[in-house]
């Protein structure tokens, strides 16, 4: 009996899937801690929001850019291959640069967290752009 394990590989489709779901995660770890700092709570009850004062399209805006990653989990199983592939990229890349706007000035919990969605979603772009091709 052998003690080696056979490490079966994972396909792109699932790879992706499962980036998306950890960055996922991750997002609402973030805001749910948030919710623990000093005058986080206050803030909120006065109608301040991530942007500045709540208002119906600041929140429509908040959520459409978080239903995002959570469509991909989805989308990265069921899409097209090019359009998925291309989605990936282009997405993988956004959400990093989200994350590096949002970072200066941080407190050290969101800075963790930021870190590892920094490494989540340049992962997503990396994984999309080396999509094995299909052989001829």
């Amino acid at each position: 009996m052998s003690s080696l394990l056979q490490d079966a590989p994972v396909p792109v489709r699932q790879r992706l899937s499962a980036a998306w779901g950890a960055l996922m995660l991750c997002y609402l770890y973030g805001d749910y801690f948030g919710l623990y700092t000093p005058d986080k709570l206050k803030g909120m009850l006065a109608g301040e929001g991530p942007v500045g004062a709540y208002s119906e399209g600041s929140l429509v805006g908040v959520c459409l850019m978080m239903a995002v990653p959570a469509l991909m989990v989805l989308g990265a199983l069921l899409l097209p291959a090019r359009l998925c592939r291309w989605l990936n990229v282009l997405l993988g890349m956004a959400y990093t640069a989200i994350m590096l706007l949002t970072l200066p000035g941080a407190r050290p919990y969101y800075l963790v967290l930021g870190g590892i969605e920094i490494v989540l979603s340049l992962s997503i772009a990396v994984i999309a752009l080396r999509w094995p091709r299909a052989r001829a």
